[in-house]
């Protein structure tokens, strides 16, 4: 694949992690309004007291580590548990926002397969 192609990938997804994921805790972007078990399980996560956080620093810390292009190999694993989330929030929860979760697990996946020399050893 086109190492150019792959770094803009990388980069998009990293700015895309880090820009959410610093919403968890500076609260910058909008939250749409959710009612029923959308609203139901984000509170949940928000009210449990750890559970937002520590999202919020995983998707910072993958997005970072992708920016600056270090252990990508990690940040591609904590991306994928991310993403697998986010597609599964989405397609069984609140599916209005699937076009961003599938674009970031769309990247996570095309990302993966460049570097599939660093997880040959795990499968």
């Amino acid at each position: 694949m086109n190492s150019k192609l792959t770094m803009v990938f990388r980069l998009l997804l990293g700015l895309i992690l880090v820009v959410f994921g610093a919403n968890k805790f500076f609260h910058f972007l909008p939250m749409p309004t959710m009612e029923g078990p959308p609203a139901d399980f984000m509170g949940a996560l928000i009210n449990s007291g750890y559970m937002f956080p520590l999202i919020g620093v995983t998707e910072v810390v993958a997005g970072l580590l992708l920016i600056i292009n270090k252990w990508t190999g990690l940040a591609l694993i904590l991306t994928a548990i991310i993403s697998t989330n986010i597609i599964l929030f989405h397609l069984v929860l609140a599916p209005a926002g699937i076009i961003l979760a599938a674009v970031v697990a769309i990247l996570n996946i095309i990302l993966m397969y460049a570097n599939w020399k660093k997880f040959k050893t795990l499968f």
